[in-house]
C-alpha cells in the first residue's frame, strides 16, 4: 500500500535553483554535525576504554561509515554505521561464530555503565534473529535531535590502510572461499567502501545527496515496500557521473536526470568497478563474471566482489522506476517547460572485445553488452564471406554466438575474446517466382548470383539474361556471392522476368 503524501518540495524546485536547493536544505548545519561527531566519538571512547570484554578481546580500531563517514549526510538526518574491528576475529569464519555473544556482550557494558557516555542511548530490539549489529539512538541532553548509530562487530581483513590502498588478492580469495551469504562479511570492507565514496569531488556529494534526500521522500510515501538498498543508488549515481561527465563541475539537474533515467532502466543495469580488485586471477575473476550474470539489476559493491547491492524485490524496483519517471516531468526536470536532456550514459559500460582472426593480427573493437552479435560480425563480413564467432572462455561448448542475441545474452560485460572462423555454409534458399511458388535450392554461400540464376534456367528453363533476382528488395549483380548479399539460410530470394522493352515483370 502507498500511503497518500504531500507532493515533494524537491518537485517544485526550477531546474536552475537545484543547487541552491541542495545549500538550503541539504547540507548538514554545523551544530548538527557536531553533535552526531560527539555522539560517536563518545561511543568510540567508552568501547575502547571502559567496554570490558573477554580478556583476549581488543578493540583493535572503530571505523565510521555510513552517510557520516562519506560525506554524504543530510541535514538532520545521518546514518551512522561505527564498524568495531576485534582482535577475537582471526578469520571470517571466527566473525561468523563469534559475532552474536560479542554484541550481547557490548550490550551488556552499554546497559551497565550508560551513565558514562552523558548522552540518553537507547538500545533498539534486532531486527531479526542472528543481527549483526546492535542499535542504539542517541540524544544529546537538553537537544531534540537523535542520532542513530549501527555498531558491526567485525574481523580485521584489512589492517591499517592508507587512503590509496588497495587489497592484495588473497584476501578476496580468502573472503570467496569463506563461502558466506552475499556481502555477509562487507563490514570487513568499510574502510574501503567509504574511501570509494569520500573521494568523490564536492559536487558529486551534493548530487549523492540530492538523490538521497529523493529516495527518503519516496520511502516515507511507500512504507509497505522495503525499497531497493540506498547504496546501490548511490553508487549508481556515481556511475552516471563516471561515464556521464567525470568533471568536478557539471549541471546538477543533468546528473539527475541521469540517475532518474537509469532507474527506469533497472532491468539492463549491470554495475561493477576494478578499483580495489579485478578479473586477472582466476577464482576472483570467475566469482565476478557468475554475479554478473545474476538477474539484474546487478550493482556488484566496489570494496565487496561478493555483493550485488541491487538485489531486492521486482516490485519494488518497479515502484522506483514508477517515481524516477514521474520525478522526470517536474519542475526540477525541465527547462522551459522541455525535459532535460539527460548524459548519454548507457546501463552497463562499453567492452573491450578481442577478435582472434585466422590470419593477421588481433583487433580490438569497443562494444556495448547490449549490441547484438550481428554488429561484431558486420564488422569482418567482407568480400563475401561469413563469419562465426565463438567464445574463447566457452569453447568446450563449440557453440557459435548467435546472430539474434546480444553479448548481454550470454553474460558477457566483462572484456573478453572471441575466436572468428571464416566459414562457407551450405543454404537452402527459396525463389519464389511472379506466382507465388516457391522453389528449393541447397548452394554454397560462396556461389555467385549467375550460379544460382543457371540452377534456375535448368530447374525451371528462364534463361538467364531474363532472369532478375531480388533479395530485400535489392536486384542482385551477377558476379557477386549470395554471402556478400548476406543471404542466409532458409531466406527467399525472388525471381522477376524481363519483358520487352528492357523491364522487368512486377518492376518500375
Amino acid at each position: 500500500m502507498e500511503y497518500p503524501a504531500e507532493r515533494m518540495k524537491l518537485y517544485s524546485v526550477p531546474s536552475k535553483r537545484l543547487d541552491d536547493y541542495i545549500g538550503r536544505n541539504l547540507h548538514p548545519s554545523k551544530e548538527f554535525q557536531e553533535i552526531v561527531n560527539d555522539a560517536v566519538n563518545r561511543i568510540c571512547s567508552f568501547l575502547k576504554e571502559n567496554c570490558k570484554l573477554d580478556k583476549d578481546t581488543n578493540v583493535i580500531k572503530a571505523i565510521k561509515a555510513g552517510s557520516s563517514g562519506k560525506g554524504t549526510t543530510l541535514d538532520m538526518s545521518s546514518d551512522v554505521d561505527l564498524v568495531i574491528f576485534l582482535s577475537c576475529f582471526s578469520s571470517f569464519q571466527d566473525q561468523v561464530e563469534k559475532r552474536e555473544q560479542v554484541i550481547k556482550e557490548i550490550e551488556k557494558n552499554f546497559n551497565r555503565c550508560i551513565q558514562m557516555i552523558a548522552f540518553k542511548v537507547d538500545i533498539l530490539p534486532p531486527s531479526k534473529k542472528g543481527t549483526r549489529s546492535l542499535q542504539l539512538q542517541i540524544q544529546a541532553k537538553k537537544k531534540t535531535e537523535l542520532v542513530e548509530v549501527d555498531l558491526l562487530p567485525a574481523y580485521d581483513a584489512l589492517g591499517q590502510i592508507t587512503f590509496t590502498y588497495v587489497p592484495p588478492t588473497k584476501i578476496y580469495i580468502e573472503l570467496i572461499e569463506a563461502n558466506g551469504q552475499p556481502g555477509e562479511f562487507n563490514t570487513s570492507f568499510t574502510e574501503l567502501q567509504r574511501n570509494f565514496v569520500k573521494r568523490c569531488p564536492a559536487k558529486l556529494k551534493d548530487l549523492l545527496r540530492l538523490v538521497k534526500h529523493w529516495y527518503k521522500e519516496i520511502k516515507q510515501s511507500s512504507m509497505s515496500f522495503k525499497l531497493p538498498p540506498k547504496f546501490a543508488l548511490e553508487l549508481l549515481t556515481i556511475y552516471a557521473w563516471e561515464e556521464g561527465k567525470g568533471e568536478e563541475q557539471f549541471n546538477t539537474a543533468e546528473g539527475f536526470c541521469t540517475v532518474m533515467k537509469l532507474i527506469t532502466q533497472y532491468q539492463d543495469l549491470c554495475l561493477y568497478w576494478t578499483k580495489y580488485y579485478n578479473l586477472d586471477n582466476s577464482k576472483v575473476g570467475l566469482h565476478v563474471k557468475e554475479k554478473l550474470k545474476e538477474s539484474r539489476p546487478v550493482i556488484i559493491d566496489p570494496a565487496d566482489p561478493t555483493a550485488n547491492v541491487a538485489k531486492a524485490n521486482i516490485r519494488a524496483w518497479d515502484l522506483l522506476a514508477q517515481k524516477a519517471s514521474d520525478c522526470l516531468t517536474q519542475s526540477c526536470c525541465m527547462k522551459d517547460e522541455q525535459p532535460i536532456k539527460p548524459w548519454n550514459v548507457q546501463p552497463t559500460r562499453d567492452i573491450k572485445v578481442t577478435v582472434k582472426q585466422p590470419t593477421g593480427a588481433p583487433e580490438d573493437i569497443l562494444c556495448n553488452p547490449f549490441a547484438p552479435i550481428s554488429w561484431i560480425k558486420e564488422r569482418f563480413e567482407k568480400d563475401g564471406c561469413i563469419c562465426e564467432l565463438y567464445w574463447e572462455e566457452n569453447l568446450q561448448e563449440n557453440t557459435a554466438l548467435q546472430n539474434g542475441k546480444r553479448l548481454a545474452d550470454y553474460g558477457i560485460f566483462f572484456p573478453t575474446t572471441f575466436l572468428l572462423y571464416i566459414t562457407s555454409q551450405t543454404l537452402n534458399i527459396f525463389v519464389k517466382d511472379l506466382q507465388s511458388r516457391s522453389t528449393n535450392y541447397t548452394v554454397s554461400s560462396n556461389e555467385t548470383v549467375l550460379g544460382l540464376k543457371k540452377m534456375i534456367e535448368a530447374d525451371m528453363g528462364v534463361v538467364v539474361n531474363k532472369q532478375c533476382l531480388t533479395y530485400q528488395d535489392k536486384e542482385l549483380e551477377d558476379g557477386k556471392t549470395l554471402a556478400y548479399y548476406k543471404i542466409r539460410s532458409n531466406e527467399t530470394v525472388h525471381l522477376l522476368l524481363r519483358l520487352r522493352g528492357g523491364h522487368w515483370n512486377g518492376m518500375d
